[in-house]
């Protein structure tokens, strides 16, 4: 069997018969790790909203195939009824895709004025034992619903939905996600929301190649990434950096954000063109990536689609 071509990096040919061809990737920077199924990267499309939104989104992946291994939503549990979440988690259960779904209240949607300074204050972050309850609420009643991944912001109410889950109070195998308005940028602190129950991290999309080097030496929890990244975000487009991005960063979820587009949590019937629209094309965003990197030769190991558990990270030890 003839030994596979590694893939072809961008405009390499032409560049290289005028000199400028790059220099060739060095093999200690590659991650060695992967997903437990032995994939190097998935697939999400962040903040669909609803089931609208859901039906809008599954609709155009059969369109434009564009295989999805993960879903998200940005606005919150609690802002969804009994009978959406049951929509959506069935929806999803049909195609066998996992919902990810954000816990309870945030900084950023509460009374305290420091979110909305220039610095942003706490941010994201649950303000108070009320906040806490709030998320650890959401968290009980999503579940019970049958969501099986929430989107959490805060490293306290991270650390005690990964007791709840040990001692049996959540499912086993629920997992957690990261915010990306949290996101860390170090190895250290990767490392940190690793341990306190993270089964995988937004990390920023502003990180170098080298971040994801650094931090892939220090732990193999999947990270997630914005290829196209939402304006409060920094509103990156890194498609053609996506074949790096894998080999550096894998195991990895490739999220189809979108750039130029309004604000939407929470959402609400008031923003339902927009929610729609722009569902839309963060589908048709996946299609650009996956067709760029298969016009390089680096669209190999993609872990199969139904595929969602973490494999074995590291924990603190858990307080007796």
């Amino acid at each position: 069997m003839p030994e596979p071509t590694a893939p072809r990096r961008p405009g390499e040919s032409a560049l290289g018969q005028l000199g400028f061809g790059a220099p060739a990737p060095e093999p200690a920077d590659a991650s060695p790790h992967s997903f437990p199924d032995g994939g190097t990267w998935r697939t999400e499309v962040p903040s669909v909203e609803g089931p609208e939104a859901l039906a809008v989104v599954l609709k155009e992946t059969s369109r434009l195939d564009v295989p999805v291994h993960r879903i998200s939503q940005g606005s919150g549990i609690w802002m969804l009824t009994d009978a959406e979440i049951t929509e959506m988690v069935e929806a999803c259960a049909e195609r066998d895709i996992e919902l990810c779904l954000f816990t309870g209240p945030r900084g950023t949607w509460d009374i305290g004025a420091a979110t909305r300074t220039d610095s942003g204050g706490a941010g994201l972050r649950a303000r108070g034992h009320d906040s806490v309850a709030g998320c650890v609420e959401d968290a009980l009643r999503a579940t019970e619903l049958g969501v099986k991944c929430l989107l959490v912001a805060d490293e306290g109410v991270l650390w005690l939905l990964h007791q709840l889950r040990e001692q049996g109070v959540l499912p086993a195998d629920t997992t957690f996600k990261v915010s990306a308005l949290v996101g860390p940028v170090n190895p250290a602190s990767f490392s940190v929301w690793e341990q306190l129950g993270a089964d995988s991290i937004n990390i920023p999309s502003d990180l170098t190649f080298q971040h994801l080097t650094e931090i892939r030496r220090a732990s193999r929890t999947p990270m997630d990434l914005y290829v196209e990244a939402p304006d409060d975000l920094g509103g990156y487009v890194r498609m053609y950096d996506a074949a790096e991005l894998i080999r550096r960063g894998a195991p990895l979820y490739l999220k189809f954000g979108l750039s130029k587009a309004p604000g939407i949590y929470p959402y609400g019937a008031h923003m339902r063109d927009t929610v729609l629209a722009t569902a839309r094309e963060r589908v048709r965003r996946g299609r650009l990536v996956l067709d760029l990197l298969a016009r390089h030769g680096a669209d190999g190991g993609m872990s199969p689609l139904g595929s969602r558990l973490p494999g074995q990270l590291k924990r603190f030890a858990i307080p007796t």
